[in-house]
Formats: C-alpha cells, sequence, structure tokens
C-alpha cells in the first residue's frame, strides 16, 4: 500500500463512524499509540506524541529547538512558520508542570516513512441546535526529517 493509499484508507476508516452519527472517543492508553514494529516509525510517532506533552500541554518552549526545526513550515493559517514564531505564539502561556502520560485524549496515531498523523476528538455546538453537541475528528499532521518536525498541517481554520 502506497503513503498516500494508507492515509486515505486509514482517514475513512476514521471518518466512516461520522456518517453514522457515532461518537468519535478516545483510545484508553494513548501511550500505547506509539508501539510500532517499524523502529523509525515509532521514533518518530514518540517525537509527536513528547511534542504533545512538553509542548503542546505543558507549554515549556524551552524544549522546542528539541521538537522542531528552525524553520518548519506552518500551516495553520492563525500561526506563521518557524520555530520563533511558534515560540511567540505561545508567549503568554504559563508553562505547566509536565505529565508522564498525554493528558489530551487521542483517537489514532498513524505514522508512515516521514509523516505522522494524530487525530483526536473534538466536541463542537450543533449548528442547527445551539443547545446540542455533537463529535468530529481533529487531526495534525507533521512531517519529520532528522528527528525533528519541518512541516505541520491541521484543520484550524481563522480565527475570529
Amino acid at each position: 500500500m502506497t503513503l498516500n493509499s494508507r492515509f486515505v484508507f486509514s482517514a475513512t476508516l476514521l471518518c466512516a463512524p461520522l456518517f453514522a452519527q457515532t461518537t468519535v472517543t478516545a483510545v484508553p492508553d494513548a501511550e500505547a499509540l506509539v508501539k510500532d514494529s517499524d523502529p523509525k516509525l515509532e521514533a518518530n510517532k514518540r517525537l509527536i506524541y513528547n511534542l504533545f506533552r512538553e509542548i503542546l500541554e505543558a507549554r515549556h518552549m524551552e524544549l522546542a529547538d528539541k521538537y522542531l526545526a528552525p524553520n518548519f513550515i506552518q500551516h495553520n493559517p492563525n500561526a506563521a512558520d518557524g520555530l520563533d514564531a511558534l515560540k511567540k505564539y505561545f508567549a503568554n502561556s504559563t508553562p505547566q508542570p509536565i505529565a508522564p502520560k498525554l493528558k489530551r485524549p487521542i483517537a489514532a496515531m498513524i505514522a508512515e516513512g516521514d509523516m505522522v498523523a494524530v487525530f483526536y476528538p473534538r466536541e463542537l455546538t450543533d449548528p442547527k441546535d445551539k443547545t446540542k453537541k455533537y463529535t468530529t475528528a481533529g487531526f495534525d499532521l507533521y512531517r519529520i526529517q532528522n528527528g525533528r518536525v519541518v512541516e505541520h498541517w491541521d484543520a484550524a481554520t481563522r480565527a475570529e
């Protein structure tokens, strides 16, 4: 199976429940998703798992150089390219203790070649009935080179 067909197949499996209105749920142990029979893929998944724990959850920007290349490409419309821009984006965040395990709920983590995709449940307000909520899948996709993130995609839309 090629890289593209694996991602399409995986995305189809993850999205299929959405058409049937099945709730998107997290796995009980996100750390188990890091395990892989291929040592390179496991290392890439571990890198992203720890990036989530140390940078995105605990906000330890002093560790960002360990995970992100200085000139990484950012496809989020609310953030600029590069490590300095990321540090500026999170400049007003107060660092928290780094938890031994990821707190964020994760539904799936897929690695292929130099790419790692993380899928997670998102709860949103139903536009047809503001008193109701529904779940959908959010994602982050990372391209890794020489042990650091060089490119990032997600489902973010422009902030108002």
